[in-house]
C-alpha cells in the first residue's frame, strides 16, 4: 500500500498565506480605482483655483478666469483672474513653451502652448495636474488617480514669467509653423475642452492623460498623425525634437541651435516687469 503524501510543511503555508495577502491587495486597489471619481469640490491650490469659462459668440471668444498673476518669488505672488475677450479671426501664431525640470536628463517636463494675436495680444494655455492646497506634484503620484486636470488659461507674464525667472528651469519659446486657421481650431478646441472640464473632471494621469499628450491630440485631430507617437513625447523634455523633426518648429538648424536661440531665460528676467513682456521675450 503506498504512503500518504505527506502534509504541506510550514513554507507551504506562508506562501500560500503570502499570495492570498497579495491578491487581496491587489482586489482592495481595484476597487478602490474603480469607485474614485475625480472632483471640482476639493480646496485647490490658489493658482488652480479657477476653472476658466469659456463663451463662444461667433468669432468672438469671451474667457472668465484668465490667470494673470503677479509672482515675485516661485511662491508668492498676488492672484488674480480677468475676463478677456479674444476676436478669433485674428489669431496670428502658435509658440510651443517647453520647461525641462533637469538639466542633466530632459525627460521630466512640462510643455504647453501660447497663441498670437493681431492686436499684440497673448493668450497661453496649460494643461496640468490640479493640486490640492498644500500638495506638490509627483510623476508616480500622477499615475494614481491623485490629481485632476485642469486647462490653465493666463497671461504668458503669469505663465511663462514665472517658469523662466523664479523656477530655475530653462525655459524654451518655439515659433509653430503653421497656417492662421489650424491655430484657430486648436486654440478653439483647447478653449472648449477647458470649458469641457467645468462640468465633466477628468483624471490627470502621468502617461495617459498629461500636458504632451493632450497636445499631441488636439495636432492631431486636426491634422491626423501630425505628430507621431515616439518614446519623446512619453519624456516631454525631448518632444521639441519630434516637433522639429516634423517640421512644426518655425526655423532651421539643428536642435542644438534651436534651443541655443529659443532659450528665453535671459530675456524674460529682463521682461519680467515690463508690459512689453511678450514681444520683449521674442526679440
Amino acid at each position: 500500500m503506498p504512503d500518504a503524501p505527506a502534509p504541506a510543511g510550514p513554507p507551504v503555508r506562508r506562501s500560500r498565506l503570502v499570495l492570498a495577502a497579495v491578491l487581496g491587495l491587489v482586489a482592495l486597489f481595484g476597487l478602490w480605482w474603480a469607485v474614485r471619481r475625480p472632483s471640482l469640490t476639493r480646496t485647490w491650490a490658489v493658482d488652480q483655483s479657477v476653472l476658466p469659462a469659456v463663451t463662444f459668440a461667433g468669432d468672438t471668444v469671451t474667457i472668465e478666469g484668465v490667470r494673470n498673476f503677479r509672482w515675485t518669488s516661485a511662491t508668492a505672488f498676488t492672484p488674480a483672474w480677468d475676463t478677456r475677450t479674444y476676436d478669433l479671426s485674428q489669431v496670428t501664431s502658435a509658440w510651443y513653451v517647453l520647461v525641462p525640470f533637469s538639466d542633466r536628463w530632459r525627460g521630466p517636463a512640462h510643455a504647453f502652448v501660447s497663441f498670437g494675436f493681431a492686436d499684440g495680444r497673448y493668450l497661453a494655455v496649460s494643461v496640468e495636474a490640479r493640486r490640492e492646497l498644500g500638495e506638490t506634484y509627483g510623476v508616480f503620484t500622477g499615475m494614481l488617480r491623485h490629481f485632476e486636470l485642469i486647462y490653465v488659461v493666463g497671461d504668458e507674464r503669469d505663465l511663462i514669467g514665472r517658469r523662466a525667472v523664479y523656477d530655475d528651469d530653462a525655459v524654451f519659446l518655439y515659433p509653430i509653423k503653421g497656417d492662421p486657421a489650424g491655430f484657430r481650431a486648436v486654440l478653439t478646441a483647447m478653449l472648449e475642452r477647458a470649458n469641457q472640464l467645468r462640468t465633466r473632471p477628468e483624471w490627470y494621469n502621468t502617461l495617459t492623460n498629461n500636458c504632451t499628450l493632450n497636445l499631441v491630440r488636439h495636432v492631431n485631430a486636426l491634422v491626423p498623425g501630425k505628430v507621431p507617437l515616439s518614446w519623446r513625447i512619453a519624456f516631454p523634455g525631448y518632444s521639441d525634437e519630434v516637433v522639429h523633426r516634423v517640421g512644426l518648429i518655425d526655423s532651421t538648424g539643428s536642435m542644438a541651435e534651436q534651443r541655443a536661440r529659443f532659450q528665453i531665460n535671459d530675456r524674460a528676467r529682463a521682461a519680467l516687469d515690463s508690459a512689453e513682456f511678450s514681444a520683449r521675450i521674442r526679440e
